[in-house]
Parts: structure tokens; C-alpha cells; sequence
């Protein structure tokens, strides 16, 4: 026996429909109207969590933690992370140490704002509590003080150190060469490197923030991090910073004029 249509069966269910709404006693005009309720406040899903006092990080004064230290698991953790982001995104090493010198550049411009700010709130202290004129600290005009910057303050800043050694090249072709060498970088403590790249270097990132320092001070620089092991600091790396033709043309000017 054939199946009955498909349009027979649903023109029954609508008909079933149809009488059991029949006998649903409909609203009167009689009853009275609801009174309607004002709209409620929708709550926000995410964001900034804002503390009852109001205020932020944003609020919170530069000098106050100057003194405190980071969680290195937290910073192993992030800057795990941040390498597995880059590499996702490269074909080969050099890309990878690119990109890791990209992601530490701008960090290298508000370090020196930070830096300069800290030193100078710090001067402004010792004038008021002291009777001796000195003057704060003004940002270099020639390399070599640009690089004791970085060698100590900077560092220290960082990585609560100043850096193992600062070289000049000897060559006579690369007069424009300066090394600045960390025995053991904190950024490689915790980042294991598979054999097929050996020759990566994840210290590219603190040579991304010497380039934004040198650039935020009016330097122009390239600057690339060098696998240097020994047997005692297996994790040595050299920063090899190069500055510009514009910058050792300035150099020599300023050494004419004898300012230091």
C-alpha cells in the first residue's frame, strides 16, 4: 500500500493546531494593562576591571615600583610566548630573530623615556635635599656616552646588572662597529632551542630594545645579536651595533668642536 502524501499528514497536524487554539479562552478588554518596566542596565561582559578607589596602573606614579623586581616565571612564561608567536609566523631564522628585534624596539623608546625620567626625578630629589649645584642628566650627543647608557643604567634597569663588556672594533674599515656583551642573557635562560636551529639567538628581542634606545637618543643604528659561547658562558652573545654614515659624520664634528 502505497504512503500517503507528506502534504496529507502536516495539513493534519495544522488542523490539530488549529482546534486546540479554539478552545484557549482569549484576553478581554477588561484586564488591565501591564505597566511597563524601565530598561535594564546591560553589564559589561568584558574589559578593564576597574577597582572600587577608581584608579588604574595608569594612575599608579613611575618611581613606585622602580625598586621592585619582576616574577622571572612570569617573564619566562610571556616571553615564551611571544617567541612561539613569532615563530608561527616565519619561514627561517633570520625572520624569526626580525621579527623578535620588531617586537623589542618600541619597548627600547619608553625605556629611555622611563630612564630619563626616573634619573632626572632622582636629581630633583638630591638638589632639594642638598645644597651642591648639579645638573640632571641630559641625553648624549656622542656614541661613547650613549653606549655607557646602555651598559649600565639600562641594563641595570632590566636585568638588575651592567653588561659584562663594551669593545670597540679595531678594525680600520669599521670604525662605526661597537660590541656590547652579556655573558648570560636572562631572555635565553629559559628558552630551549631545537638542534635544526642552533644558530637562533632570542637575545634579537634586547637587541631590538639597544636599537630603539639609540634611535630614541637620535642615533641611527642597526643592531643584531651574535652567538659568542665559551666553555664557562655557553649562552655568551655579543651585540653588534653599526651606526650610520649621518651618525660618525656627526661624531667627528662634535670631536672638532670638542663637546663631550
Amino acid at each position: 500500500m502505497a504512503a500517503p502524501p507528506r502534504h496529507v499528514s502536516m495539513l493534519s497536524i495544522s488542523n490539530s493546531n488549529n482546534n486546540s487554539n479554539a478552545g484557549t479562552p482569549q484576553s478581554t478588554s477588561s484586564e488591565k494593562p501591564q505597566t511597563p518596566q524601565p530598561p535594564s542596565t546591560p553589564q559589561p561582559t568584558s574589559g578593564l576591571r576597574v577597582p572600587s578607589n577608581r584608579k588604574t596602573i595608569y594612575d599608579r606614579h613611575l618611581n613606585r615600583s622602580r625598586n621592585a623586581e619582576s616574577s622571572r616565571a612570569s617573564f619566562a612564561y610571556l616571553f615564551a610566548e611571544m617567541v612561539a608567536y613569532a615563530q608561527r609566523r616565519v619561514k627561517g631564522i633570520q625572520d624569526l630573530e626580525k621579527k623578535l628585534n620588531e617586537q623589542g624596539y618600541p619597548l627600547g623608546l619608553r625605556l629611555l623615556d622611563l630612564l630619563f625620567y626616573r634619573s632626572t626625578s632622582t636629581s630633583s630629589s638630591a638638589l632639594s635635599s642638598s645644597s651642591t649645584s648639579s645638573s640632571p642628566p641630559n641625553r648624549p650627543l656622542r656614541i661613547l656616552p650613549l653606549l655607557h647608557l646602555i651598559h649600565g643604567p639600562l641594563w641595570r634597569l632590566l636585568f638588575q646588572r651592567s653588561a659584562d663588556a663594551l669593545e670597540h672594533s679595531v678594525s680600520p674599515d669599521t670604525p662605526n662597529e661597537y660590541m656590547i656583551t652579556d655573558n648570560d642573557p636572562l631572555v635565553n635562560t629559559y628558552i630551549s632551542v631545537p638542534r635544526e636551529l642552533n644558530m637562533l639567538n632570542c637575545a634579537a628581542f634586547i637587541a631590538g630594545v639597544i636599537e630603539g634606545v639609540c634611535d630614541g637618543c637620535g642615533f641611527e643604528a642597526k643592531v643584531t645579536a651574535h652567538n659568542q659561547p665559551t666553555e664557562m658562558w655557553p649562552s655568551r652573545t655579543v651585540f653588534l651595533l653599526r651606526f650610520g654614515d649621518s651618525v660618525m659624520e656627526r661624531e667627528k664634528a662634535l670631536e672638532r668642536a670638542g663637546v663631550k
